[in-house]
């Protein structure tokens, strides 16, 4: 054997004895990277979880998370309503600096994020992940460049349009850039349930990429009006009525909601709710289906072996709505907090968040950490190990998950509301600052209110503190940049 010979056997050998160590060097890499799947449930309010005081209903899968992870019970959505929110989330910044600021339909969907955004996929992509989201987007039509395709995900399907998504037996779905026909839905017919199909390709995703790192992303629409269920969850809340009489609701005398049934009307299956004659029926119904995903989601997890490298954090975009015919008053569904959806005070923006992960964050724990939506990308990107982006509003909260010293804390949060005459807040401790009406009065006077003392914003004592008034005032005029695009007038003297 000549030495060229010799030399080759040689360093065939080290590669081939070699490569199985680098082989499982990157497996424990990518076993380092924990699985992200984010699920955002559609107007959940702070009370509409057991875990939180619910009582004429229950939630078992979402408890037992809660049991085997974090609860907070001082985290905030981005705003009132779901596109801002959704997109506080996305960008790591509150509504003074996000790029969508409202709910504004176009072209068959939402305002756009534009190109230059930097999102939560996005940089979840650049650590190497895998990112899908299945449910509803609101944050870019179809074709535009806040499309979920051009913003980070690899695969999308559910809703473009959050406005379709008011209804949950529609004409059509998107995956990626197809629109899938469901013709178990034509006209009036109600077939195909959309929760249960995304749920079929949500669970599909995590099969699918059980052996890489991955993001998964799950706007449900559940529990936003239309307030229905499959048949089989809504006999569940209706009492069994004798041969030839109406069924009756558990929760009865219950108030029928009359909404869009005629196939020839202008909203029907495009964001006009159907009618409903059991709504609180249906309310619970349909959070005894989210609770079920929600298990399913756990048990696929489990099942495949990735239940301790997998974070699951479950939160609401905003409070609890008053459409279609919900009752949240019935159901308690703020707690002990003033407001719904589309209001500042805490009933409009305190939602639940739980966060689970085996073997890292404390099992049945609780955190009163003041936290919001734009700390998420930060927080993520800790996880991920990069660096967290320069214009982001957030901070992250992984050392409270991890029960670590030194989690820093935000001098104050900020909201703005474009909506019901354009509203701004401000949590400042425990102070909780609130202005209204200023599209007809930029210098309205500023609510005040002690949290701490006053968790139902009943008291407003602002006359007795303005050195706060001043300093929150303040905020509020530091906090918003101008956008041509949203519009909002803002003066901090009074």
């Amino acid at each position: 054997m000549t030495k060229v010979a010799s030399k080759l056997i040689g360093l065939l050998f080290f590669l081939f004895a070699c490569s199985p160590a680098k082989q499982q060097n990157e497996t424990a890499t990518k076993e380092q990277k924990p699985n992200i799947i984010y699920i955002l449930a559609d107007d959940l309010g702070y009370g509409d979880l057991s875990c939180y005081g619910q009582q004429k209903f229950s939630t078992p899968n979402i408890d037992r998370l809660a049991a085997e992870g974090m609860l907070f019970r001082q985290h905030y959505a981005g705003t009132a309503v779901c596109a801002p929110s959704r997109s506080a989330l996305m960008t790591g910044q509150h509504t003074g600096h996000t790029f969508v600021r409202g709910n504004k339909g176009i072209n068959d969907g939402q305002y756009p994020l534009p190109d230059s955004a930097y999102t939560l996929p996005e940089l979840l992509k650049q650590a190497g992940y895998v990112t899908g989201a299945f449910g509803k987007w609101g944050l870019g039509f179809p074709g535009s460049v806040g499309e979920p395709l051009k913003q980070g995900f690899d695969e999308f399907f559910g809703y473009n349009s959050q406005t379709i998504a008011h209804n949950y037996y529609p004409w059509d779905l998107w995956h990626n850039r197809e629109k899938i026909t469901l013709p178990e839905n034509a006209g009036v017919k109600q077939g195909t349930y959309a929760p249960a199909l995304i749920q079929e390709k949500t669970l599909a995703f995590i099969e699918q990429h059980k052996d890489t790192s991955f993001f998964l992303y799950v706007p449900s629409i559940i529990p936003h009006a239309e307030l229905i269920a499959p048949s089989a969850y809504m006999d569940q809340f209706l009492e069994k009525a004798a041969p030839g009489q109406p069924a009756k609701s558990k929760f009865a005398p219950e108030t029928a909601y009359q909404g869009v049934d005629d196939l020839n009307a202008p909203r029907f299956k495009v964001g006009g709710y159907g009618s409903q004659p059991y709504p609180r029926a249906a309310f619970a119904a349909m959070m005894k289906v989210l609770d079920d995903q929600v298990g399913q989601i756990m048990e696929k997890v489990k099942t495949l072996g990735l239940e301790k490298n997998t974070i699951i954090i479950f939160t609401s975009d905003n409070g609890p709505h008053q459409e279609g015919g919900a009752d949240p008053d019935f159901f308690n569904s703020n707690g002990p907090l003033r407001g719904y959806k589309r209001d500042l005070y805490e009933g409009g923006i305190r939602v639940p968040m739980i966060a689970c992960w085996p073997g890292k964050i404390q099992a049945n724990s609780t955190s009163d950490h003041i936290s919001a939506f734009w700390d998420v990308m930060p927080t993520l990107a800790e996880v991920v190990n990069i660096k967290k982006p320069e214009n982001t509003d957030g901070i992250s909260f992984l050392p409270t998950l991890l029960g670590q010293a030194g989690q820093q804390q935000h001098n104050y949060l900020y909201w703005e509301f474009h909506e019901q005459g354009k509203k701004q807040a401000v949590r400042l401790g425990d102070w909780k600052g609130i202005r209204l009406g200023l599209a007809k009065n930029p210098v309205s006077p500023l609510e005040l209110y002690n949290l701490k003392e006053d968790i139902g914003e009943e008291r407003n004592v602002a006359d007795q503190h303005p050195e706060v008034v001043k300093e929150m005032q303040q905020i509020m005029q530091q906090s918003h940049s101008e956008d041509p695009n949203w519009p909002f007038l803002v003066q901090a003297k009074q």
